[in-house]
């Protein structure tokens, strides 16, 4: 009999990540499919971005008296149950209606932080409100730095802890796989138009009975005209800064009086230099895969970019994970923590709330047997001694 993985759409079904991602892409309409998906051009870094944790194999050690493993962590200064962090992705009400408050829900209830993206479909402030919830807000620099400072004031007045300013978006990667399924800026094609009836479901969800979602934190961003996601999606490329430096990341850090953590950095020497600065964290990113295709995994360089940046802060990566044992990788060879996009969105196109905490479930557990198979108890006790970093070794 040939093996076959789960074919369903019941989210409860699913073993592991991947087993996710295909229900969502039965439950979801193409175009919002490859949104979730693509990459840029070639798709060359969205693929080396598994690739890369090939080359990084285990050395257990067997007797070791492992007891009960304890997973948690301090991250910002926040106990926290688990090494990960759903990190900022934009749009999530495409995916199920009030994507964002499910996405928020689901980590609070299993003790991680949340970052809302600056391009989200809920308020800033109604995240904010939820009770229980570690929330960070994710900015971007427009040119227009008057709307970057009333944004950071609504940060503070909402009571946000930690903003995360991303800046390996300055210049919009090159999607073609989105730009092939619209006509223009979130108008599908025919094609997709068509395919769209057989989603009757997610139309009953997400459209109805109020369209399509609308960004909730671009306020005075958009013109008058402008506040559909048409209008919207043109004025953001248009907006994007690529003049953004450091000098403006000291700007940010003088006006922001809670925790800093910058996003999107890849080489060692920037992050020696954030350090540096005084940021609280730094995030190694290559955006997924969706921006600089043929870029280096954060994988890559994070023993490096460890070393240059000590304990100064903290250093969290993101970029291509999905399973536990990738995880566990990461936090040996210097990780704080991980950083979660495609792997909680999949479970939340698959089940909403309850299939992001399906999601979480399962990595949880998976982290929990890979730690506990290294012989280690404890993941502060995790270091690069449990790896033979190439094959053949």
């Amino acid at each position: 009999m040939k093996r076959r993985p789960y074919a369903g759409t019941d989210y409860r079904r699913a073993l592991n990540i991947a087993d996710l991602e295909r229900i969502a892409r039965r439950r979801l309409p193409h175009f919002v499919y490859e949104y979730l998906q693509g990459g840029a051009d070639d798709e060359r870094t969205l693929r080396h971005n598994r690739d890369a944790f090939d080359n990084c194999l285990f050395e257990p050690r067997t007797l070791t008296r492992v007891g009960p493993r304890d997973l948690s962590t301090t991250l910002q200064g926040t106990p926290h149950a688990l090494p990960l962090v759903i990190g900022p992705t934009g749009y999530n009400g495409m995916l199920t209606r009030h994507g964002d408050i499910k996405l928020a829900t689901a980590a609070s209830r299993k003790g991680i932080p949340f970052v809302l993206s600056n391009v989200a479909t809920t308020s800033l402030e109604d995240i904010a409100a939820l009770e229980g919830l570690d929330a960070w807000m994710q900015i971007y620099f427009y040119r227009d730095r008057d709307y970057v400072r009333k944004l950071v004031e609504r940060c503070r007045s909402a009571g946000y802890s930690t903003l995360v300013v991303t800046t390996d978006s300055a210049i919009y990667g090159n999607r073609e796989w989105d730009l092939r399924n619209f006509r223009k800026p979130m108008q599908p094609t025919l094609r997709n138009l068509f395919h769209l009836v057989s989603r009757p479901r997610w139309i009953a969800d997400v459209l109805v009975p109020d369209g399509m979602p609308t960004f909730k934190n671009l306020g005075d961003l958009l013109p008058p005209g402008k506040q559909s996601v048409q209008g919207a999606s043109a004025i953001i490329g248009q907006q994007l800064d690529p003049t953004l430096n450091w000098d403006d990341i000291a700007w940010l850090r003088d006006l922001w009086p809670g925790r800093l953590i910058v996003k999107g950095i890849l080489a060692p020497a920037e992050a020696e230099r954030a350090a540096e600065i005084g940021v609280d964290g730094v995030v190694l990113s290559n955006h997924g895969g969706r921006q600089l295709d043929h870029a280096l995994s954060p994988m890559d360089v994070l023993p490096e970019a460890r070393s240059r940046a000590g304990k100064r802060c903290q250093l969290f990566i993101d970029s291509g994970f999905r399973r536990g044992t990738d995880v566990v990788k990461a936090l040996a060879l210097g990780a704080d923590a991980v950083w979660l996009g495609r792997a909680t969105l999949y479970g939340l196109a698959a089940g909403g709330q309850a299939g992001v905490e399906h999601a979480l479930d399962i990595l949880h557990r998976e982290i929990d047997r890979t730690v506990g198979l290294l012989g280690v108890d404890r993941i502060d006790d995790l270091d690069a001694s449990v790896l033979a970093r190439h094959r053949g070794r």
